[in-house]
């Protein structure tokens, strides 16, 4: 870790924890993100605009980062943008798969201790170890 900076990392896990909180609180949801986006995509009637808002306010809060702090969003330039996306395609497959994502197992289903949730992120942590390790020093 070259660039560890405790006090923004440890706002922005408040500011998720809470905003996690508040989902479940005020809404009854858990901030799983996958979950959500899946969910607006099936547009289940009375369950839009909830979503909606969840994934506009991550679009924004991302929109907002790049205009205030555009080098936090710059990929590296060890891979290709056609990796990157393949990627991303495969870790979406993945939460499907796995019924869930690091939001909703990590964040929300740890909290609640959820078995299924801490085998999730488990196995969400070893398959992570191991790929880095492949990538990095086999490949």
């Amino acid at each position: 870790m070259e660039h560890f900076t405790p006090i923004s990392a440890t706002l922005g896990g408040l500011l998720i924890g809470l905003a996690a909180a508040g989902l479940l609180l005020f809404n009854g949801r858990i901030a799983g993100i996958s979950g959500i986006l899946g969910g607006l995509l099936d547009l289940p009637r009375g369950d839009v605009s909830w979503r909606g808002a969840f994934i506009a306010g991550l679009i924004a809060g991302g929109l907002l980062l790049l205009w205030f702090y555009p080098q936090a969003l710059a990929l590296p330039p060890d891979y290709s943008f056609a990796t990157y996306a393949i990627a991303g395609l495969l870790v979406g497959y993945g939460t499907r798969l796995g019924s869930g994502c690091t939001s909703g197992h990590g964040v929300c289903g740890i909290a609640r201790l959820s078995p299924r949730s801490l085998a999730a992120v488990a196995t969400f942590m070893v398959s992570a170890l191991v790929t880095v390790f492949v990538v990095r020093h086999v490949l």
